[in-house]
């Protein structure tokens, strides 16, 4: 029988932070160890998400649930501003951080990752923690191999603050991998919009539509003579997220190091 993991939810009050509590209260594999939020100090952490009361009382203090609870690993779906910080407090206390928050530099991830292997734990820094997302981005990394022009079309809700989405990011990382910097489009082109033909990365354009009634989708579009390919995964629901959060936090517990992408745990 597997240890029982315990685990500490930051954000647990938000969109994201809300379904990891709900995931951890009905697993019996998982313990909710400490639910940190900015607001609604003090409620049960069942109650707000509106399960059964867990006994467990939200807390507005970080270090101090980690401090006293002693979990093994943090879930954080917080703010880009704080992801770092967070990540840091997470170490210092020995607890496996599992981040689903944008925000970290390529010189943060390998100062985390020094830090993990110091304190001999493991890490795990996500933009996405969808199977089929991660998939997505797996396929359209073997397809650039054969179709090198493309473009990234990634579309979320109105209220997203980061743009390209980090989704998108990680896509055209893995892309980059795969394929070598090709300039597209006619050379003498220009935008008479600024913007219009959307980020410039690796030789080839991402585009981020922001609109109410969106939840999450991507579509990574290729062209070639005579033809094209579309690669495309839609969200609907954060549950689809829970599975892929499980899955992280059983693997941060089997190795020492700051993994940098979900896909790494996707066969």
């Amino acid at each position: 029988m597997k240890p029982i993991i315990k685990v500490a939810v930051a954000g647990a009050g938000g969109r994201m932070g809300r379904e990891v509590v709900k995931l951890v209260l009905g697993d019996p594999e998982l313990e909710l160890a400490a639910a940190v939020n900015r607001s609604a100090v003090g409620t049960d952490a069942g109650r707000l998400v509106g399960l059964d009361a867990c006994g467990i009382a939200v807390t507005n203090d970080l270090e101090l649930a980690l401090a006293e609870t002693k979990p093994d690993v943090l879930v954080d779906f917080t703010a880009p501003h704080s992801a770092v910080a967070h990540t840091r407090l997470a170490i210092k206390h020995k607890v496996r951080p599992v981040m689903g928050t944008t925000g970290f530099t390529p010189e943060d991830i390998a100062e985390l990752d020094r830090q993990c292997k110091e304190a001999g734990i493991g890490g795990l820094i996500a933009p996405n923690f969808s199977i089929g997302a991660i998939l997505m981005m797996k396929f359209a990394a073997q397809a650039a191999k054969h179709f090198p022009h493309l473009e990234i079309i990634e579309y979320h809700g109105d209220q997203k603050l980061d743009a390209p989405s980090g989704t998108s990011v990680k896509t055209a990382e893995l892309i980059s991998e795969a394929r070598q910097e090709l300039r597209q489009g006619n050379p003498n082109e220009e935008e008479t919009i600024e913007g219009s033909r959307g980020g410039y990365y690796n030789g080839f354009r991402i585009h981020s539509v922001r609109l109410p009634g969106i939840f999450a989708q991507q579509e990574v579009v290729f062209g070639a003579f005579g033809q094209t390919l579309k690669i495309r995964h839609d969200s609907y629901d954060r549950a689809g997220y829970m599975p892929g959060v499980k899955v992280a936090v059983q693997k941060v517990m089997e190795y020492a190091g700051m993994v940098y992408g979900f896909e790494h745990f996707i066969d």
